[in-house]
């Protein structure tokens, strides 16, 4: 690492992490709940647990996931909101042995298909809210066994209860399902597989560090997304940089039991896993957010006790910002507001500090880095505009496109090396070997410049990569689908500067039938794709720029394009 960048480290954190003290995330889970046990691990509606149950909790579930008789290795689908059941989910496959695929809950039938297929996953953990979807497409996948949980599972009896009554029947946001039981299929209710699992003994975790732990699915060039492949070294080293930028800031809290972090962003993102994974090597707890959507309940959560850690993309910040109740919330203990997923803007990052007195903290990673890569110190005073320092271990370079490291100052490819860089793409052989360069560095698509003092700042994107509140979409994905809309014959996608959330997708379409309206485009839409990869805007165009060869002209579409 560059001597200019370890100057600019703050006073304690170390210049190295040492992901080989433990032989796999198992060994660090074991310590850390014995540890911890008696300490609250997470509190969500009001119902804490402690490390102790989690620990119980997740050898049951793991226990159960072995009486299967799953092959080691085997891929778990884990379709899961911020609730107990993630954390318990998460720790009881990697626990047996298992690697976890992480699903957005939101996602449509095609997309959960294609994530289903592609990771080979046998088993899956799934709230009852998105079953139905699993229904329309659980025959097209190697899925045989379903753990089907309900909301209020893990939240305490009579209370639990309720709050399954309530969303089934006062909420309805459990559309029926039937997932039929044929091929040897076996669909088990989350808690009897938690009771069969207490009667039996966890076989021993044979993973090691170099053993996968996650398939973290991302977009993909070729239009699918495609899993980076995180092993257990990987996620330990990224959850050790964590504790070593973090620990300046959260050690004002004396001790650290005491440290409660906001996890409203959805934990099958890396950017929260991360910090899910921070709090229990810590021994630290949770304020499970399961809806940030509703930012009066949020606010609400918020008030409810001191909290000293608030991750959030800009899109969040601003939307806690703008509701008129986040101004008689307590700042007083808030060390670190970390902003990630997207760029931050500097006049969110100005109001942020008028109101709560605590600076947004900006820093940069992907999911084929564990989301860490660089970030700004948490000592920092003030919003800097860049996204900071590579954390300990990491290698960062700008490079051009031949390869060549260039020198401070100059733009290039932003290049980053480490033990939390992945090893590849599941099953993607042609596509890892595009994504590093000769000397083993991992080319990002973000164009950077590095100054003399090891601080880099963004200045724009290699890829035609779209970022919506954080959330990367790639538009060869959008136009494979929108082209199969009937009456299209072709479209292309942008993003679109959108003050809310960073980028909106905009898509020019050209009509093969004249009657199709914007309604039936977006309409197809919905029915296609999760929420954040739906376009804002429709614009209907009789030709599209193109190259000579035919290739759509996709900077050409942006030129005066706005949002």
């Amino acid at each position: 690492m560059q001597t200019s960048v370890l100057q600019s480290y703050p006073a304690g954190v170390p210049h190295e992490v040492h992901p080989e003290q433990y032989g796999s995330l198992g060994q660090l889970f074991d310590e850390s709940f014995k540890r911890y046990a008696e300490r609250p691990f997470s509190v969500c509606m009001e119902q804490w647990m402690t490390y102790g149950e989690v620990d119980v909790l997740s050898k049951a579930l793991g226990a159960w996931l072995q009486s299967l008789g799953l092959e080691p290795g085997a891929r778990v689908a884990v379709m899961l909101p911020n609730v107990p059941q993630f954390a318990v989910t998460v720790c009881g496959v990697l626990r047996a042995g298992y690697t976890c695929v992480n699903v957005n809950p939101l996602y449509t039938a095609r997309e959960l298909e294609h994530q289903l297929r592609d990771s080979g996953a046998t088993a899956i953990v799934i709230l009852e809210n998105f079953a139905t979807t699993l229904e329309q497409v659980i025959d097209q996948t190697a899925i045989k066994h379903v753990a089907v949980t309900s909301m209020g599972d893990l939240l305490g009896g009579m209370y639990g209860a309720w709050i399954t009554f309530a969303v089934r029947h006062l909420a309805k946001m459990v559309p029926p399902y039937k997932i039929a039981l044929s091929n040897g299929r076996t669909v088990t209710p989350f808690k009897d597989a938690i009771a069969a699992g207490r009667g039996r003994t966890l076989a021993a975790d044979p993973s090691t560090l170099d053993s996968i732990a996650f398939l973290q699915y991302t977009g993909g060039t070729t239009g699918l997304s495609k899993g980076a492949v995180l092993t257990h070294r990987n996620i330990v080293a990224a959850t050790l940089q964590a504790e070593a930028w973090f620990t300046p800031a959260l050690g004002r809290a004396g001790d650290l039991s005491k440290v409660n972090s906001i996890a409203a962003l959805p934990l099958y993102h890396i950017f929260a896993l991360t910090l899910l994974l921070l709090a229990i090597r810590q021994g630290s707890h949770l304020t499970l957010v399961p809806n940030p959507r509703d930012i009066g309940k949020f606010i609400a959560v918020l008030k409810k006790r001191p909290f000293h850690m608030l991750p959030a993309v800009n899109t969040l910040f601003n939307a806690l910002l703008v509701h008129p109740e986040f101004k008689n919330v307590d700042f007083s203990q808030l060390f670190v507001s970390q902003a990630g997923g997207m760029a931050a803007s500097e006049g969110t990052a100005r109001k942020w500090f008028e109101v709560t007195g605590c600076p947004m903290i900006e820093g940069w990673g992907m999911s084929e880095t564990c989301a860490i890569g660089t970030n700004n110190p948490v000592t920092n005073t003030h919003y800097s505009g860049n996204i900071g320092l590579p954390l300990p271990g990491i290698e960062i370079a700008i490079k051009d496109d031949q390869g060549r490291s260039l020198p401070a100052g100059e733009h290039g490819e932003l290049c980053i090396k480490g033990p939390n860089v992945m090893v590849g793409y599941y099953n993607q052989p042609a596509e890892t070997a595009a994504a590093f360069t000769a000397d083993g560095f991992m080319r990002t698509g973000d164009i950077a410049v590095m100054q003399e003092d090891g601080y880099s700042r963004i200045v724009d994107r290699k890829k035609d990569m779209i970022i919506v509140s954080g959330f990367n979409v790639f538009p060869n994905e959008l136009e494979n689908v929108i082209s199969l809309c009937p009456g299209v014959v072709e479209c292309a996608a942008i993003g679109v500067p959108d003050e809310k959330q960073g980028e909106a997708i905009k898509v020019f379409v050209v009509r093969k039938d004249p009657a199709l309206t914007e309604e039936a485009v977006m309409r197809y839409c919905h029915d296609q794709l999760t929420g954040y990869k739906r376009p804002k805007q429709i614009e209907f165009r009789d030709a599209l720029p193109k190259t000579n060869v035919g290739k759509i002209l996709r900077r050409e579409l942006r030129v005066g394009a706005t949002g």
